[in-house]
């Protein structure tokens, strides 16, 4: 049975997914994004509102894992040693990630008087990949003004609103196995004992080789590179040497898990990337942070912690499939929703469904005669 997504990728895994197919199947995730489309500058920022309300005062559990450390985030080591999520979460460019914590800083000094006085200071969570092949990294084009925009743009949109992907927001330069990748999102939903639980991801996708693409299980990278190599030698030259690019991967549930237990979901998430033909190679940062909504965690010491049931060990077994399957899914999201971009110097990176139009019609089944 060929089963595809909304936007006409395969459906992989077992679990159904959520009515949007989205991080934002979740309740309370909200995203926004600003896309900065012009001649060398091929960029944006993407930004994520885990939950509503005040972050910092309210945070939440949250667990991180590192896939393959070669990355410059910001924030992570706080998140690693308190398990908890106080900001929200902005995707950029490497050279960007800067620009994104002032930013993040300056929207929480202007909520909160007392941050840096009587309160402690803002952990601003910031995850980057190198947009440097399509986009003028040099240029420093993304400012303040347009994290802000894209902070703003998720608390217009609020909770349970559609997501754009491809190459849009952070996604614009990015490329996944030598082709255009970027923004890509997807929920799977779950239950236990009986009670219903969401999960999504979102990614950020600038990693892998043309070659070991895979895709629903079939191995289509080999005949990828041959149409590449035929479109364009040069950037089938370059894309195929080692993984050199990152991915960030964000999950979001409303299982009530605890900081520990969410680590070992975000590692799950490995198993999905590497589904798609990833080996997290030497240059690639993969970075995975999983976090729960279903409650708070207070700032101020004088306010009670949170009475929670979490749920039995036993019941991270499905999450795990729900994190390997939507991770999975939100890759080739990213894959089929992505546009063909030309950025500096000329340098171009060709749409996965440009280059293989019969993906999109025909079932994974008959690609193996077809490309």
């Amino acid at each position: 049975m060929d089963r595809r997504s909304a936007l006409g990728a395969p459906q992989v895994g077992l679990l159904p997914s959520g009515p949007l197919d989205a991080i934002t199947d979740v309740a309370g995730v909200a995203l926004g994004q600003v896309t900065l489309s012009e001649g060398a500058v091929q960029t944006g920022a993407t930004v994520l509102l885990p939950a509503p309300g005040d972050l910092f005062l309210h945070k939440l559990p949250a667990g991180l894992a590192v896939i393959n450390g070669f990355g410059k985030s910001a924030g992570l080591m706080q998140v690693q040693e308190l398990g908890q999520l106080e900001s929200p979460i902005a995707l950029v460019s490497t050279l960007a990630v800067g620009t994104a914590s002032t930013a993040l800083i300056r929207d929480a000094l202007a909520q909160q008087p007392e941050l840096a006085r009587s309160l402690p200071t803002l952990n601003p969570l910031v995850f980057e990949c190198n947009d440097g092949w399509l986009n003028d990294a040099r240029a420093l084009a993304l400012q303040e003004a347009h994290v802000l925009q894209a902070l703003q743009a998720a608390r217009t949109a609020g909770p349970g609103a559609a997501v754009a992907q491809g190459a849009v927001g952070a996604g614009r330069g990015m490329s996944c196995h030598g082709l255009k990748g970027g923004i890509g999102t997807a929920s799977r939903r779950l239950h236990w004992q009986g009670q219903p639980f969401t999960l999504g991801a979102l990614v950020l996708a600038n990693q892998g080789r043309p070659e070991a693409l895979t895709v629903a299980g079939q191995r289509i990278g080999p005949a990828l590179q041959r149409r590449l190599a035929a479109f364009d030698a040069a950037q089938a030259a370059e894309a195929s040497g080692p993984e050199r690019g990152s991915i960030i991967i964000v999950l979001a549930t409303d299982a009530p898990l605890d900081a520990r237990q969410l680590q070992r979901v975000a590692r799950r998430s490995a198993a999905g990337l590497a589904r798609t033909g990833s080996d997290y190679g030497h240059g690639s940062g993969d970075v995975a942070l999983a976090f729960s909504t279903a409650y708070r965690l207070p700032q101020r010491a004088e306010d009670a912690m949170p009475c929670v049931t979490l749920l039995h060990e036993s019941a991270l077994d499905v999450l795990f499939q729900a994190a390997a399957e939507a991770t999975e899914q939100a890759i080739l999201h990213a894959l089929w929703a992505a546009e063909p971009v030309q950025g500096r110097d000329g340098q171009q990176r060709q749409a996965l469904t440009a280059l293989a139009p019969e993906l999109r019609t025909q079932p994974p089944a008959a690609w193996a005669t077809l490309l």
